[in-house]
């Protein structure tokens, strides 16, 4: 169930990270909350992973999976640059996510 957590821990982490995009420095309140509630809700998720993976190996999924759905939301609602590095990357940091589940 850890797991499981943690994939939503992460999976919240994306929300608020574009709620805070949105936000567009707080000065907008709908996606001003919605960060409020993504962070409060990741944080949660994440303190509930904890009871079950070791601390290293759930922030570092947990920070992968928040960098790597940021940046493909960046790239999908936000035009931020596709460049063939940037994509490689990020599927090493795919790659590497899956790793750390394998081995742990």
């Amino acid at each position: 169930m850890s797991w499981m957590y943690l994939l939503l821990a992460g999976l919240l982490e994306i929300g608020f990270t574009t709620c805070l995009k949105m936000s567009d420095s707080f000065s907008k309140p709908l996606p001003s909350i919605g960060f409020l509630l993504f962070a409060i809700l990741s944080f949660t998720m994440l303190t509930k992973a904890l009871e079950g993976i070791p601390l290293g190996t759930a922030y570092a999924i947990w920070t992968g999976i928040g960098a790597c759905g940021t940046a493909i939301i960046g790239i999908w609602l936000f035009g931020d640059p596709a460049g063939t590095l940037r994509l490689l990357f990020l599927l090493l940091l795919i790659g590497s996510i899956i790793g750390l589940k394998l081995v742990s």
